[in-house]
């Protein structure tokens, strides 16, 4: 029986969990995640846990922060005057905002404060800082 190697495109299950249990992600009420690994395109320590699988092996992972989406990044805090939001927003702790730059890419912040005159944005991913847990079950192996 063949086992995942680099480079080999695979369809697996996953359920993403925080460490407390809680579920931030599934595939189980969807199709399989299909990817190839080794192109970068999933964190690190999901793609390195894939390997030497089966087909049809279910394992439970857990990865550190460092091998998933990194630290919380202080740098990418950013103090925004209410003035340069859209008239019709109403900005609340919690809410997701897009920003593009001059060169027409799109930053994706989530409101972490709310002043009389300004807001505080976060541009980390929503899961840095965290350590990680996956239930993996490898689907196939094309």
């Amino acid at each position: 029986m063949s086992q995942v190697k680099e480079n080999d495109t695979v369809k697996v299950h996953y359920t993403g969990k925080l460490t407390n249990g809680q579920v931030f992600d599934s595939s189980l009420e969807r199709e399989p995640l299909e990817i190839t690994v080794g192109e970068g395109k999933l964190i690190p320590g999901f793609e390195k846990a894939l390997i030497n699988m089966k087909v049809n092996e279910k394992k439970t992972v857990e990865i550190v922060k460092e091998e998933a989406y990194g630290d919380i990044q202080k740098e990418l805090f950013h103090q925004v005057t209410k003035d340069q939001l859209p008239q019709d927003i109403q900005p609340e702790v919690g809410m997701g905002l897009a920003s593009k730059a001059p060169d027409g890419t799109e930053h994706q912040f989530r409101v972490v404060e709310v002043k009389e005159d300004h807001i505080v944005v976060d541009g980390n991913h929503p899961l840095a800082g965290q350590d990680l847990v996956f239930d993996l079950e490898l689907v196939e192996i094309k």
